[in-house]
């Protein structure tokens, strides 16, 4: 488990280049945070590390983007909007999750049953004075 404390956005590079020495083969990454915590914000900190020249938005209305860089594909999955696992499953979560590409995943509680057991979980917590709290486990 490592911690991170981050007081701007662009400081969140360094979680990010520390999360790729250390993930291995682990390509799927949970973010955990309440709306706003910055979870988006992390995800395009990742895009840019990658080097991708790709645009990030927030999926939250097309639930799953796909960016592209040099070595493969990335998906960034939010599913604050679905209601079950099985609205999870129909839009074809398991193909994604064994595909091998990176996927970052918002509010992935939603399909715990289904995630391997190999991953790593990044939660972010909202400060008192705005900052974020980064805690990377699973490792």
């Amino acid at each position: 488990m490592k911690d991170f404390y981050i007081s701007t956005e662009d400081e969140l590079i360094k979680p990010v280049k520390w999360l790729f020495e250390n993930m291995r083969d682990k390509h799927i990454i949970c973010l955990e945070g309440q709306l706003g915590a910055g979870k988006t914000a992390f995800v395009k900190q990742v895009i840019a590390h990658l080097k991708s020249k790709d645009e990030v938005s927030s999926p939250t209305y097309s639930i799953i983007n796909e960016y592209h860089y040099d070595e493969g594909k990335l998906y960034h999955m939010d599913l604050y909007r679905l209601n079950s696992i099985e609205e999870a499953l129909n839009i074809g979560i398991e193909e994604y999750l064994d595909a091998k590409n990176l996927c970052f995943i918002e509010w992935a509680e939603l399909i715990a049953p289904i995630l391997p057991e190999s991953f790593i979980n990044i939660k972010i917590e909202v400060q008192e004075d705005a900052s974020r709290k980064l805690i990377i486990s699973n490792l």
